[in-house]
This record gives C-alpha cells, structure tokens and sequence, in this order.
C-alpha cells in the first residue's frame, strides 16, 4: 500500500474509533448487527476479492472479442548484393475476420528484382486484391473464435453468480461470529450478575454469624459460592476475549484489520433484526425457487460452455475445406477494373484417416458435460433436501426457545422462593446455591439455545446463497 493510501485508511479508522466512542455515552458502544455486517461486505479482502471475479470475466470476454478485431500484416523483405537488387518484396494485408468461419480481405503486393520467380512478377504499380476466405465444413458452424467467444460470455455470467456464492459465505462466517461474540458477552454477564448476587449473600451470611444468628460455617460455603461464581466469570471472560478476537478477523476498513475494543458490545435485542438483515424475512419454504440459486446458476453456465466446447469437438469431425477467391487488378480506384477474368483462388482440403485425437477429443468432451450434468442434479437435489430440513429445524426451535424461556422462569421462582425460606430460617445456603448453580445452567442453556438458533438462520441464509443488497 501506498503510504498515502495508508495514511488515510490509519485516518478512517481513527474517525471510526471516534465516532463508537462518541456513541458511548448514548448506547455504551453497540455494534449492531446489520452495521457489522455492512463493514464486513464493503471492506472485507474476501468480500473484494469476490469483486475481482467479475472483472476478471469482462477482461475475459474482452480477450474472446479479440479474436475478431481486423488485422494489418505488412511483410517486407529486400536482397542486394554486389551492387544487385536481387529483389525486393512488399506484402501487405487487411483481414476483417467474422462470425461464420467467413474472412474479407484486402490485399497489395509490390516485388522488384533481377531475381523474382516468374509468378512473382507483378505491374510496375503493384497488384490490388479483395476477396474472401471461408470454411466449408469444418470451422463453418463453430470454430475456435466462435466457440473462445462463446465460452467467455457465459463465464462471465457465471463469475456473477461464483461472487453472489463468495460473498455470502464470508457474510454466513461473519454472522456466526457475531452469534457467539453474542453468547459469549451474554454468559459472562450471568456469571457477572451472580457473582454479585454471591457476594451481597456472603456479606449479609457474615453480618448475621458476627452478630450470632448464623453459624460461623455458614460463611464459609457462602464464600465457596462466591469462588465458583468468580471462577466461572473468568473462565467467561477468556472465552468472551476470544470470540472478540475471531469477530474481529471480519473487521476492516480500507484494507486495514480493525481490532474490536474493550467497550464494544454487541446489540442483545437483535432478534428482529437478524431476519431482515440476512432477507430471510418472509421467506416461506414453498417461496424458494431452485432455479434462480446461485450455485445452479453457476453450473447452468459450466454446462453451457461444455455444450459449446463439445459442438466445436463434433465439428471437428468434419474435414477441412477452405476456398479462397480475390478479384485481383492494379487500378484499384475503378470498381470496373474488378472483373471475375482477374481472380486469384485456391482450395485446400485436410481429412486425418482415422481421426483418433478428434473422436478421443470428443469423448472427453462429453464426459465432462455429462460430469457437469451429474453435479448440477446432484447439487440441486443436495439444496432442496437442506433448506427443508433447516425450515422444519427452525420450526422445532421455536418450541425449544420458548421451553428453555419457561424453564429459566420456574427455576428463577424456586430461587426465589428459597431465598424467601432462608430469611425465615427454614432454609439453608446449600439449597440456595444448588437452586442458583440450576439457573445459572438454565440461563447459559438458554443462551445457547438462542445462538443454536440464529445459527440455524444463517445456515438458511448460506443455503439461499443470497447476497443481501441492503448492506
């Protein structure tokens, strides 16, 4: 990188620093998830590298076309020896080539010299010709131009569909990132919230044994409580370090990495968000159209370009028949002077006895469309069968969300209600604490169950193979 270009990107990401800690004092630094996924669309190397594809079609097609530009050929030669022209020979050409096997040309020659063949002899002035050069039967209906032409046309329809294919992938692993980023920020605040709770309990457990209504052991298995709750928020806090750390692979800006802050947090409430986001949002199951999939896409196009490398393998079958005809005359500038008793012409005929390469060619080519025809079905079926079983997966989760909701309800209300009994003394701090190690497994089953969840729609989302147009 230029150092200018990276002066800027160091600048850009500095204002984006900025801007979130001038968003601190409103929202405590949110990341929200349709912003993140924005960030990583427009500045991710792979989601850009997708980019490239597209490109790389057009300077294809642009090669492909190449093939019929006309042409200037200019062949010049000159012998002396002694004091002797032996000759000199000028040959210059203009081809117009086209699309069936068909080729205009135009044509002076020059030659001068002691020493030309006698069928080199040509008019002091020189010798105009225009005519045409075309293939009978191989080469005709499909050559290698046409064919190069073709082929290219549908790679570059199909390097659009190969850059839809990359960049939701790259946007499925970013979203997965942010699911457990979530998670992860969601676990360490239980432990966070219930290491409190601990301590407020081992404080008043202490007062009270102080002042001789509790047993001094009592203070102990609270202080045990409060251990196991610090123990549990660091191994929390670890594992919330390290999905930072992987959510922050996905973050760029102007081709520099972006390590996420301290401060960061992610949006809790992004259930509404994340189907609108992904534009999965109304998409019912019998919605889903196969044929506009990406992927099928993609192999629609391969199997069309192995159509046309297959037709060129058939045609050459065929032998070659090339004729050649000009109206040759050294008075170009009177169209009368091109008469059809001044012609230069030729024919030339290629046939192979047992045309082993063309028939081994042939077959190879087949088989490779048939290969491509096995891969189109096969994917086909592969995508059909996985977007129903993610629908009906998405389905039983729904049920599962709202049990572990109620479970976590039922245990907060023993808790409760335990707590309640050990005020009046009919109760102890051992039933509390396995109560509150219950909910605490309840709340980061919950939690889980949620990330499962969103996993499962952005599974969805890869299986559509959509590249959202909103971010």
């Amino acid at each position: 990188m230029r150092p200018r270009n990276r002066v800027i990107s160091l600048f850009l990401v500095a204002f984006l620093w900025v801007a979130f800690k001038g968003q601190a004092q409103q929202d405590s630094l949110v990341l929200g998830f349709k912003e993140y996924l924005g960030y990583v669309k427009k500045y991710h190397p792979v989601a850009k590298q997708a980019q490239l594809n597209i490109a790389m079609g057009q300077a294809n097609l642009m090669k492909a076309r190449g093939g019929f530009d006309p042409k200037i050929e200019v062949d010049y030669e000159r012998k002396e020896f002694k004091g002797t022209e032996y000759w000199d020979r000028l040959n210059t050409t203009f081809k117009i080539p086209t699309w069936f096997g068909i080729e205009l040309k135009g044509n002076f020659q020059q030659n001068e010299g002691y020493y030309l063949n006698p069928d080199e002899t040509l008019p002091e002035d020189g010798l105009y010709s225009a005519g045409v050069s075309m293939s009978l039967a191989q080469g005709f209906w499909i050559n290698e131009r046409m064919a190069t032409l073709r082929k290219a046309k549908y790679f570059r329809e199909q390097s659009k569909a190969e850059q839809d294919l990359q960049v939701n992938e790259v946007l499925y692993r970013a979203s997965v990132a942010y699911f457990d980023w979530v998670q992860a920020h969601k676990d360490a605040k239980v432990y966070q919230d219930f290491l409190v709770n601990a301590q407020t309990r081992f404080n008043g457990v202490r007062e009270s044994a102080l002042a001789g209504d509790k047993a001094m052991i009592d203070t102990v298995e609270a202080k045990i409580a409060v251990r196991n709750r610090a123990l549990g928020f660091e191994q929390a806090k670890v594992n919330l370090m390290k999905k930072s750390l992987e959510l922050s692979n996905f973050l760029w800006i102007e081709d520099v990495p972006v390590e996420l802050q301290e401060g960061v947090r992610p949006d809790e409430d992004m259930a509404l968000d994340v189907d609108s986001t992904l534009e999965i949002q109304g998409v019912p199951l019998d919605s889903f159209d196969l044929d506009n999939h990406p992927k099928l896409v993609s192999l629609e196009y391969k199997i069309e370009g192995l159509q046309v490398d297959k037709r060129l393998k058939t045609n050459k079958l065929l032998p070659k028949l090339d004729v050649e005809y000009n109206f040759i005359t050294d008075t170009p500038e009177y169209l009368n002077s091109f008469i059809t008793e001044n012609y230069k012409g030729g024919l030339s005929f290629q046939l192979p006895l047992f045309l082993r390469e063309e028939r081994g060619d042939l077959k190879l080519a087949k088989f490779k469309l048939k290969d491509a025809q096995f891969e189109r079905d096969n994917a086909q079926v592969e995508i059909q069968n996985k977007v129903t079983a993610i629908y009906k997966e998405l389905d039983s989760y729904v049920v599962q969300n709202q049990l572990i909701d109620d479970i976590v309800t039922d245990y907060s209300t023993l808790l409760a209600a335990e707590e309640r009994k050990f005020s009046f003394g009919e109760s102890s701090l051992f039933l509390i604490n396995s109560r509150e190690s219950k909910l605490i497994d309840a709340y980061l089953k919950q939690n889980e169950m949620e990330n499962k969840f969103f996993k499962t729609k952005a599974t969805l989302f890869k299986s559509l193979a959509i590249n959202p147009k909103s971010l």
